[in-house]
């Protein structure tokens, strides 16, 4: 799915919140800029000549966008900080008239790259930033694929919180199962059904649904790309609604119709402790299906927003790590409880 980062606010910030990235994207476009506060800087001037576009050009940007671009790095320099940063251009003992006329200046607006990569996102009017978007684009994808092995359809279980929440949903899997099996007067699509029930009321998807989303493979389990906070719900889901069944098992004496567990369920779903965890669910999934596997969840839109910058730090970073690695340290961990015992 290309994206047109002209118009989505969440696509450009995806990109400005992934360090990874940046860090390429920085390398690829070889801006050479004022050293100033311990960062490169560039000045309104000198993004109009690298765009090829007039100064107004960039001011009308920075007229529109201006809460975007100030808390992704454009800023106003003025005061004792002006002082330095004209130092700091004297020093590259360059034409002033490079910079425009900055000698008596009260005051200078300076992008650092974040925002300088910001601008390039939005302006329509230049050919070099057109190529850069394509650049941008085509860089995250590589780094992400570059730091996940070549591919995202796992990217969940790098998260070091994966393995707990997946061995804890199983065992509650097993005791909702159970409950259909013990309690329910219906053959074994029950669990399916009872399963679907569930997805569509945390994140508004059956299970073949997300598969077409996620671009699944037959043989490929659905729980395996589920991130951790969704498994966390769907084992509190999976907890409760057995019981239910259970309790209203016992209540009748009798299993229960297809309509009777539909009304259970109903009931269940309908309770009010459901709606921050749901809402929770949905923004994590939407949020990083969009921007680590490129999947958008129609159903859930509205619910995507800009992944932050320690999603990236906890799928990508230091941190992450591939499942086998973290299930070779789980069994090592076992093996010397075993042997304290």
């Amino acid at each position: 799915m290309r994206k047109d980062l002209t118009t989505s606010a969440t696509d450009r910030q995806n990109v400005l919140n992934n360090p990874y990235a940046l860090a390429e994207i920085e390398k690829a476009a070889g801006i050479q800029g004022i050293r100033f506060e311990g960062k490169s800087v560039v000045l309104k001037e000198q993004v109009a000549a690298f765009f090829e576009v007039t100064v107004r050009t960039v001011e009308n940007y920075l007229e529109e966008f201006s809460d975007e671009l100030a808390n992704n790095g454009y800023e106003v320099v003025k005061g004792n900080r002006l002082k330095t940063l004209k130092l700091a251009i004297q020093s590259l003992d360059v034409p002033e008239t490079d910079f425009g006329n900055i000698a008596k200046t009260p005051q200078l607006a300076v992008f650092d790259f974040r925002a300088f990569l910001n601008l390039a996102m939005l302006i329509r009017e230049s050919d070099r930033a057109r190529l850069l978007r394509q650049a941008i684009l085509d860089i995250v994808i590589d780094t992400i694929n570059q730091r996940t092995g070549g591919g995202t359809k796992y990217i969940n279980q790098r998260d070091e919180e994966y393995l707990a929440s997946a061995f804890i949903e199983e065992n509650y899997r097993k005791q909702f199962t159970d409950a259909l099996r013990d309690c329910v007067a219906m053959g074994n699509f029950k669990y399916a059904v009872y399963t679907d029930k569930i997805y569509v009321s945390i994140f508004r998807e059956k299970a073949q649904e997300y598969r077409k989303v996620l671009r699944l493979e037959q043989k490929d389990c659905v729980r395996s790309t589920f991130y951790s906070e969704v498994l966390d719900l769907i084992s509190s889901y999976e907890c409760g609604l057995g019981d239910v069944i259970r309790q209203e098992f016992d209540r009748m004496g009798r299993k229960l119709s297809a309509f009777e567990v539909d009304a259970v369920f109903k009931r269940f779903e309908a309770q009010a402790h459901w709606k921050p965890l749901i809402e929770k669910a949905r923004l994590k999934m939407a949020s990083r299906d969009l921007a680590f596997r490129d999947a958008l969840h129609l159903q859930l839109k509205e619910y995507v927003a800009p992944v932050q910058r320690e999603d990236y730090e906890r799928f990508l970073g230091e941190k992450s790590k591939e499942l086998s690695d973290r299930l070779e340290e789980a069994k090592d961990v076992m093996k010397r409880l075993k042997d304290r015992g």
